[in-house]
This record gives structure tokens, C-alpha cells and sequence, in this order.
């Protein structure tokens, strides 16, 4: 009678035990998310006719100051979209010039957690800054050759996007996902790829995403 007092007693332990550390992930959530993606970026709007799809990258962190809402913060990075196959004349030779678009979100998201916190699905928008830019492809690490004839546009306008991502283990701490962001952007400035002066632009970037909570 006793030993098996003693072993209702540990199986007693033990479902007390599995029930607090359930409650305990159903109520937790990291607050620090840090994301790295790389994917692709589909210009349209008044960009169609002369950019073209390409490569891109994002890095990304966020605050989740409550279980359900999360201010966001990012850099995104897209290769070549303009197109430009140019060269400048240097005392080093010719040195190609190429072309990058840059954009900077700002804003929030509404999460919705899933299977104990592990899976989301979240969607938000927010601000954001674009700007297209030509650049060198510099010939040494050590000495940087400024382009007087490269072109450069920017301006201001907005996001939104979808994501869905699972924590891979049960701490919450690595992740993956898929998201996809929308820009509108009103962008002006040179004729970069023959776009006018003044233009109305959109985006679609969808990325593949690797991320690290805490």
C-alpha cells in the first residue's frame, strides 16, 4: 500500500507539473523577434514597364509588447530590379554600375498564436521609406570611387503584409515563415530606367523567413 501510495503520489507530481508548464507556454511569448528573409520582389504600378523582378533580402525586429500586437521596425533590399547594365571610366578601367532598391518599413502587426504560442499568423502595415539607387561595383575593399553620373530617386509611402511562422522548438526562441510584403510608395527624383520625374510605385516582395526570439 505504500509504494503504490508513493507512486499515485509521483503520478499526481507529474500531471501538476505537465499542467503548469502547459499553462505556462499557452501564456508565454517572447518579446524580442529578430527575422532575416530572402525571396524575390515584384515591381508594378508606374514601375512595370521598366523594372523587372529580382532577388531581394529583409532583416527585421520587432517588440511584442502584448501577446496579440507588435511594433515593427526593418530594412528591405532589392538587386538589380532597374536594370542597369552601365559602366564609368575610371584610372582603374571600367567599373560597372549597377542598380539597388532600398526600403525602410515602420509600423505593427496583430498576431494571432496558434498550437500553444508556436505557430502565428500575423498581418499589419505601417509607413515606409524607398529609395532606388546606382551604384559602383567598387574595385577594392581599401579605396572607394565616387559616380558622379549615378542616378537616384526616393520617397515615402506605406506597407502591408501577411506572415505565417513556426517556432521550431517549444521555448520559442527559432523560427520559420513565409511573408509577403505589399508597398505603395510615391517616389520622384532621376529618371532611373526611364521612369518620370514623379511616380506612383508598388511592390510585392514575397521572402522566406529565418528568425531568433527571445
Amino acid at each position: 500500500m505504500a509504494a503504490a501510495g508513493r507512486v499515485l503520489g509521483c503520478l499526481l507530481a507529474a500531471a501538476v507539473s505537465l499542467s503548469a508548464q502547459s499553462r505556462y507556454y499557452s501564456s508565454f511569448y517572447p518579446h524580442h523577434n529578430f527575422t532575416f528573409g530572402i525571396g524575390v520582389a515584384q515591381p508594378g504600378g508606374d514601375l512595370k514597364s521598366y523594372f523587372i523582378n529580382r532577388p531581394g533580402i529583409e532583416v527585421g525586429y520587432g517588440y511584442r509588447f502584448l501577446k496579440y500586437l507588435q511594433a515593427d521596425v526593418g530594412f528591405d533590399a532589392v538587386f538589380g530590379a532597374a536594370h542597369v547594365r552601365d559602366y564609368l571610366n575610371t584610372d582603374f578601367g571600367p567599373v560597372r554600375i549597377g542598380d539597388r532598391q532600398y526600403f525602410v518599413p515602420f509600423g505593427g502587426r496583430a498576431i494571432f498564436p496558434l498550437a500553444g504560442g508556436r505557430f502565428l499568423i500575423s498581418g499589419g502595415g505601417g509607413g515606409a521609406y524607398a529609395r532606388y539607387k546606382e551604384t559602383l561595383r567598387q574595385p577594392s575593399d581599401y579605396y572607394r570611387i565616387d559616380c558622379p553620373v549615378c542616378l537616384d530617386r526616393d520617397g515615402w509611402g506605406y506597407y502591408a503584409l501577411a506572415d505565417a511562422s513556426y517556432f521550431l522548438d517549444r521555448s520559442q526562441h527559432f523560427r520559420v515563415g513565409v511573408v509577403a510584403k505589399s508597398y505603395r510608395v510615391h517616389t520622384q527624383g532621376d529618371s532611373l530606367a526611364g521612369v518620370p520625374y514623379k511616380s506612383k510605385d508598388q511592390w510585392l516582395n514575397i521572402l522566406g523567413e529565418a528568425g531568433f526570439s527571445f
